[in-house]
């Protein structure tokens, strides 16, 4: 297969490691020799006999690099193969066994993502926690999932994006970015709703001061954790039939039960792991087996909310695509960091060089995967967190999809700017998103905004993964966008319409901190321009119509508009680098229920609603409405 996706340049080493750096305005920047020799420390050097032993990563009909070998296919049936595998051979993750003996992970993929031939769909993106309903308790929950998606289906929507709904640390002082959980496999328990957990009708569920956190004008994970907590421990402790559960975990295997154990250990050591005793830092020493005897009832609890959180999310989601979010990353002293300790790379972490939006770079916290030692480990850590991420919702947002190529990597002594590209196996990590895309029957959005080198989105492209397409950034007028992608106007990053439009964005940045007033002034007038023609003296919500009807126009096979947006909302979710800023802790200001009689909501769910429409439908459409 001939790839159009960007390879590695001379100037990349044997570690993976690039020697320069294009930035934003095609300007290169040649990378440091200490920070080259820091990172070849890290990665380290691969085993003599590593290619012999990677998984062998292919597509049925593809020549294979071994002559002859058994395969031990997932069902249990062997099939020979030689040199190359047949058309009618199965998908899936299989074992190679070769006649001198090796043996090999192989990984047959389909090549692309699924997605239905011809279908398109507009949806709402939603920050799940900020949608708060009265039953809530201080925080959106599944339950406020299943109600969006109920007016959402009313609406004519095809589907609702939601953030990153994975968990964090079950300890006071609760994360609130939703892109730097504890793990990529499990979710947030803050999101059950407690009136659906079975059992809760037969204790006390202090659902008065459930609903009084509602109050509150932020978000207060640490109150809402402590209150769900308590009462989730009472229905538990109070017991009920438990054979769904029971079998549910079996099926879950190893990975649940050391995120389990791991909560377990994170209560009683805290959130870190690198602060326990030593004994307890090996996920697979005695100690943490003994550890998990002796604290069985406590681990069966952490495993018992993953199930209720499983059941909630199928049932929130039914008969529409949730498209989730996956972080790039995970927290370093988090549950995925203990548990495949071997695989992350030690004193770096994961960020971006400086660029038009942020001069110094950015570090996000996050410790890379090593490559070749993913490799070694099959593939598994990444196979896990896709899978999880898709599970019973039918759709995956990959957050800085450019991170399957290369990812800068930022050493921990140094700054931002400090760091270095690393590259990664990625036809092997694409063909491994296809797979499970084709298994879940999920969607699959790379958001590729920023910096992106030539060839990563023909890649993309060439695996049936959607582009990200924002009119903020775009020159090019939407009906000139390409229909593989998703469309949007902004993200949880970028300001709204509204804030962008009456300027409060703009002095919120400048209260920050964030820029000249000269740099800040010249962005918002850029992003107005992407606008269109908007009379001045409009109201914010005229300004949401008109953006609206700009991305109607665009080809691309998804739609998105946000529910801040809709709702006139001029505070962003998120401001890159204002840090006294409650980021991610901002409600909406109108209750769940009340969202779809909202004017804005059920007028944007119309604009894209008709921007769907056959060209000659609406040209009618339009006529007939001109003559009534």
């Amino acid at each position: 297969m001939t790839s159009t996706a960007p390879q590695p340049k001379p100037t990349t080493d044997a570690w993976g490691i690039d020697a320069s750096w294009l930035d934003a305005l095609d300007e290169e920047h040649t990378v440091a020799e200490a920070t080259i020799a820091r990172l070849r420390q890290v990665i380290g050097t691969p085993p003599e006999d590593l290619l012999d032993r990677v998984p062998i990563v292919a597509r049925p009909g593809d020549a294979l690099e071994v002559d002859a070998a058994d395969v031990e296919c997932e069902d249990g049936e062997t099939r020979h193969v030689d040199g190359e595998l047949p058309e009618d051979f199965p998908l899936g993750y299989h074992r190679l066994r070769t006649p001198d003996g090796r043996e090999r992970r192989l990984i047959v993929s389909p090549g692309r993502c699924w997605l239905p031939e011809g279908w398109r769909g507009w949806g709402w993106a939603v920050q799940l926690y900020a949608t708060r309903g009265r039953d809530s308790w201080g925080i959106g929950d599944l339950g406020d999932l299943r109600t969006v998606r109920g007016f959402a289906q009313d609406q004519g929507a095809g589907f609702v994006l939601v953030n990153p709904l994975h968990a964090v640390a079950p300890t006071p002082g609760q994360e609130a970015s939703p892109y730097l959980p504890a793990t990529r496999r499990f979710r947030n328990p803050l999101y059950l709703r407690i009136a659906d957990v079975p059992g809760a009708d037969a204790v006390d569920v202090e659902a008065d001061a459930g609903r009084a956190l509602n109050d509150g004008e932020l978000i207060d994970r640490d109150a809402v954790w402590a209150l769900k907590r308590r009462v989730l421990q009472r229905v538990f402790d109070a017991g009920t039939d438990e054979q769904a559960f029971r079998d549910w975990w079996w099926f879950q295997g190893q990975p649940l039960m050391d995120w389990a154990t791991w909560c377990a250990l994170a209560d009683q050591h805290g959130p870190d792991w690198h602060s326990w005793p030593r004994e307890l830092q090996d996920p697979r020493g005695a100690a943490v087996r003994d550890f998990a005897a002796a604290r069985d009832r406590e681990i069966a609890f952490h495993a018992w909310l993953q199930w209720l959180l499983d059941v909630q999310l199928r049932a929130a989601t039914e008969g529409i695509t949730v498209i989730q979010d996956l972080p790039i990353g995970v927290a370093g002293g988090g549950a995925d960091a203990w548990a495949w300790q071997d695989v992350l790379a030690q004193g770096v972490s994961v960020g971006a060089p400086p660029d038009a939006f942020n001069s110094h770079g950015q570090d996000w916290g996050s410790p890379p995967l090593v490559p070749w030692r993913l490799q070694a480990a099959d593939y598994e850590p990444f196979v896990q967190s896709i899978r999880a991420t898709m599970a019973g919702a039918g759709g995956l947002r990959v957050d800085h999809v450019m991170g399957l190529f290369r990812l800068w990597w930022v050493p921990s002594d140094g700054s931002a700017a400090d760091g270095a590209y690393v590259r990664y196996p990625y036809e092997d990590m694409l063909d491994i998103v296809a797979l499970e895309s084709h298994r879940a029957q999920a969607i699959v959005v790379g958001e590729d905004l920023g910096t992106v080198e030539a060839g990563v989105r023909e890649a993309m492209a060439e695996h049936g993964i959607l582009s990200y397409k924002l009119l903020w950034f775009e020159d090019d007028e939407p009906a000139r966008w390409p229909a593989e992608a998703m469309a949007a106007v902004t993200t949880h990053d970028l300001p709204t319409i509204p804030g962008l439009w009456t300027g409060s964005d703009l002095a919120e940045q400048r209260e920050h901190g964030l820029g000249t007033d000269q740099e800040l002034e010249r962005g918002r007038a850029s992003l107005l321009e992407h606008l269109g023609k908007v009379p001045k003296k409009a109201t914010p919500a005229k300004a949401v119509t008109a953006a609206y009807k700009r991305l109607a126009g665009a080809p691309c096979t998804l739609l998105s508009a946000t529910l801040d947006d809709a709702l006139a909302e001029e505070r962003r979710p998120n401001m890159p680098g204002a840090d006294d800023r409650p980021n991610w802790c901002l409600p909406l200001p109108v209750p769940t229920e009340e969202l779809a009689a909202q004017p804005g909501v059920q007028s944007v769910a119309q604009v894209l609603a008709n921007g769907l429409q056959p060209a000659a439908k609406r040209s009618t459409k339009a006529k007939q409405a001109t003559k009534g």
